[in-house]
């Protein structure tokens, strides 16, 4: 999955980030309302933390941009202010959520994580397919009740296809999900790392869809007990 957190603040845009890798998502910055609108409209992001204090365009100003022109990436706000008129303004504008500072990094991963359930139609932080559970809260994949180890980017494409399940994602939206926009994309690595992960579940979770992409069918039998 992966965000754009827009924050003038260096030090705080910077824990932020850290903390979104860390949690096993891939995140890119900006610092300033021009520079955070023009990627929140060209990039595919899944979820978009938004500062209100910016400068060269606010967060709100932004947000209304975003919404007009039909872009729907969940948001949200983080900000100083917290009057209740703030944050009704926030809401009105299209916000999704709302984080006052000073805040828990945990509890701002918490709603990161909620947020993202809710845009995919998942209820709890435990994403269930049959035998394989991935818990986004630990960032832990369990295969019949038997934690897995994968690398970063094998549980990111996990986590992205256990999010979507029941539709058909194509490698270059894997590609747009799983990489910041700094790296050098090649949709071929997907290839590799779905073989890779079918290897270590060692279910038949992943199915390929010839000439479209990858499904995780979310009509799996359950997982033994």
């Amino acid at each position: 999955m992966r965000l754009l957190v827009v924050e003038d603040d260096r030090d705080i845009n910077r824990q932020v980030v850290s903390a979104l890798e860390e949690a096993g998502y891939v995140a890119d910055k900006a610092f300033d309302g021009e520079e955070g609108a023009y990627l929140g409209e060209s990039e595919p992001y899944d979820a978009i933390i938004l500062d209100m204090g910016l400068p060269k365009a606010d967060g709100v100003t932004v947000l209304q941009k975003w919404r007009r022109a039909g872009i729907k990436t969940p948001v949200i706000i983080l900000t100083a202010r917290d009057r209740w008129s703030d944050k009704v303004d926030g809401f009105d504008a299209g916000a999704d959520d709302y984080v006052t500072k000073p805040f828990h990094m945990e509890e701002l991963m918490a709603r990161v994580r909620a947020l993202l359930r809710r845009a995919t139609g998942h209820a709890t932080s435990q994403i269930s397919c049959g035998p394989v559970v991935l818990d986004t809260r630990s960032g832990r994949v369990y295969v019949d009740g038997n934690p897995i180890k994968l690398t970063s980017h094998e549980y990111r494409l996990l986590a992205y296809l256990m999010h979507h399940t029941g539709r058909v994602v194509s490698r270059a939206e894997l590609t747009e999900h799983l990489y910041d926009q700094d790296f050098d994309r090649d949709s071929n690595t997907i290839e590799v790392f779905v073989g890779r992960l079918r290897k270590k579940l060692a279910v038949d979770l992943i199915q390929t869809v010839r000439g479209l992409g990858y499904l995780v069918d979310p009509n799996q039998p359950a997982p033994r007990v």
